[in-house]
């Protein structure tokens, strides 16, 4: 890894002056990245949708109600929010993570052969910073659930910018991974699947890089992506995404 290395302490948080939002037309839902402190409302309705929506699923177990009340692990989450004025769905950036005990994949591949592999691939990557996707979740509408699963896709990229960190990684069972993936996620190939949270899901493991992520990235994704950052404001050139700019244009 060829990132400088920075102190994991220093990252504990982002301060934004405002939370960012902006209109996606493809969902057609309004999305907004915030701190969960600084909009306490619109994180317990996202927290609400993704209890209903994981119960319906029979999941439930995988959500943590402790850090889902109070959201002192979160530095950032994202949701969309519909013409009615309705959370349909989103995901939070848990970190970043200061040691390999803050990721959820440890207790994900518990009791696993690969759990030793997963740590050190954690723990690998924690003196670049590191960054954990987790409690996605999209509404039962088919087409819109669908171009929200896209959209969503994309926050890992913002997720790193914003933190000005190298890594974010995620767990997603199999069926969903191509969708998430697009963003220019890479699975991590060598970490065998989960039975997680029960025997009825294969949850695989993927990883986003700052610098790498767009000679992965599906080129309409990237374009998506580099769009939504200078509405944001945290213009990607300025951060060194100026090649990843340039290849994108050569596709």
């Amino acid at each position: 890894m060829t990132a400088p290395q920075l102190d994991a302490a220093d990252r504990r948080c982002v301060k934004l002056d405002e939370s960012p939002s902006w209109w996606d037309p493809d969902s057609e839902c309004t999305i907004i990245v915030a701190r969960p402190a600084a909009e306490r409302e619109l994180w317990n309705e996202y927290v609400r949708g993704a209890y209903s929506n994981y119960r319906k699923h029979g999941v439930e177990r995988a959500l943590d109600p402790k850090t889902l009340r109070t959201g002192e692990d979160t530095a950032l989450f994202c949701v969309g929010v519909n013409r009615a004025g309705d959370v349909v769905g989103g995901l939070r950036a848990k970190g970043p993570h200061r040691s390999v005990e803050d990721s959820h994949a440890i207790v994900e591949w518990g009791g696993q052969p690969a759990l030793d592999s997963v740590r050190k691939m954690i723990a690998d990557r924690l003196p670049f910073g590191v960054v954990e996707m987790k409690t996605a979740w999209v509404c039962d509408d088919p087409e819109q659930s669908r171009a929200l699963t896209d959209t969503l896709a994309r926050m890992p990229l913002h997720a790193m910018t914003l933190l000005n960190i190298q890594f974010a990684m995620a767990t997603a069972a199999a069926y969903v991974l191509k969708r998430w993936l697009s963003s220019g996620g890479v699975l991590a190939a060598r970490i065998p699947a989960t039975p997680y949270p029960d025997e009825r899901y294969q949850t695989k493991m993927m990883w986003w890089d700052s610098r790498t992520f767009a000679h992965h990235a599906d080129p309409t994704q990237l374009s998506r992506y580099f769009a939504e950052a200078q509405r944001i404001g945290t213009h990607p050139a300025a951060a060194g995404f100026d090649g990843h700019t340039r290849t994108a244009a050569g596709r």
